[in-house]
């Protein structure tokens, strides 16, 4: 189920939008909405201008067309959906992945979909994360948008109608419907615990995602969904348009068209050289959940000391020389920190 009108939508505000000057600087205008932005907004027809988009308007087979001949020489990681499947990627009944991951050319598994098509038998085919420098010739230059100083990490998106879980990421994005129809429904991030979140160590990609159907939400199952309902924004991406979604915000993403195309921008605030924080969850996982209560209590009080609050009577005892990691980092000291990691796991 992927229909524009389903029900749960109608009890959920619309994401705020944003106006810019087509006749302007767009990347200076882009910049200035980008430049601290912690709250989502839509700004319709960014990347109207595209010839991605001017393709896909033509036809799903233009569009195709277009890819395929700007698509490098190399095998596509590709997720598909057994017949019948409903969109919606997401575990079975044995928590194992509802669908199966292939490698192909990216002309064969066009031309399997256009196969399904003409039979009138959809399958649900999806391309998710692909790096747009490494799998195509010309593709981002062609269609490109330019954000700055920032230093994005391009991704692109194909497939035929599919939910995907609501879930988050550490790095800002910027998501460009290019052709088709995206539908983002939006939460704060601190809404995770009335999304009912599912394993952490086995996900459809990578991220904890909701455990929540969207299009039938249980809430006898999962009752404090209403409260995130009642938190969250939602609109629908027509070719051209983007959705800002800032850090650690969860989203639901649905390709409500019969074949979707998504071109989306990351780029941290932070240093590429600092951690990632997820890795320093897990790793509290495996050394301080299961930890007697009173020991618990003591390592909280440390991590609140050298990293939540981090005052600076912390290390100003110690004279600025020795301070080492207490200092603030650099690259050389966190490279030092990340070796020293490496060694101790994998003692």
């Amino acid at each position: 189920m992927a229909e524009r009108d389903a029900p749960i939508y109608d009890r959920i505000a619309p994401l705020p939008e944003r106006d810019w000057d087509r006749g302007g600087d767009r990347t200076a205008q882009l910049d200035a909405l980008l430049d601290g932005a912690r709250q989502p907004f839509v700004v319709r027809g960014l990347v109207a201008d595209w010839p991605l988009v001017a393709a896909g308007k033509q036809s799903a087979g233009e569009v195709r067309r277009y890819l395929v001949d700007h698509a490098r020489d190399r095998p596509f990681t590709v997720s598909i959906g057994p017949p019948g499947h409903d969109g919606r990627l997401f575990y079975d009944a044995a928590m194992e992945m509802n669908f199966r991951t292939g490698k192909g050319k990216l002309a064969d598994i066009f031309g399997g979909i256009e196969q399904a098509e003409q039979q009138g038998t959809p399958r649900t085919v999806y391309l998710g994360s692909v790096d747009m420098k490494a799998y195509f010739e010309g593709l981002r230059e062609a269609n490109h948008l330019d954000l700055g100083t920032r230093e994005p990490l391009e991704s692109i998106w194909i497939g035929t109608r599919t939910r995907i879980a609501a879930h988050n990421d550490f790095p800002d994005n910027l998501a460009c419907c290019a052709a088709g129809l995206r539908r983002f429904t939006l939460f704060p991030p601190d809404q995770f615990p009335n999304l009912y979140l599912g394993p952490i160590d086995n996900t459809p990609a990578g991220r904890v995602i909701s455990m929540v159907d969207f299009a039938a939400p249980d809430l006898v199952v999962h009752p404090r969904f209403a409260e995130a309902m009642a938190a969250a924004q939602t609109a629908v991406l027509e070719p051209g348009d983007a959705v800002f979604i800032p850090s650690m915000w969860w989203h639901h993403v649905e390709g409500l068209a019969d074949f979707n195309i998504l071109v989306n921008y990351w780029w941290r605030r932070t240093p590429a050289w600092l951690g990632q924080p997820q890795d320093a969850l897990n790793h509290a996982i495996l050394a301080i959940r299961d930890l007697p209560d009173a020991d618990k209590a003591i390592w909280r009080a440390l991590f609140d000391h050298y990293v939540f609050e981090n005052d600076a009577d912390v290390a100003e005892h110690i004279p600025e020389s020795a301070r080492s990691i207490l200092a603030p980092l650099t690259p050389e000291s966190a490279g030092r920190l990340r070796a020293f990691l490496l060694r101790t796991l994998s003692r």
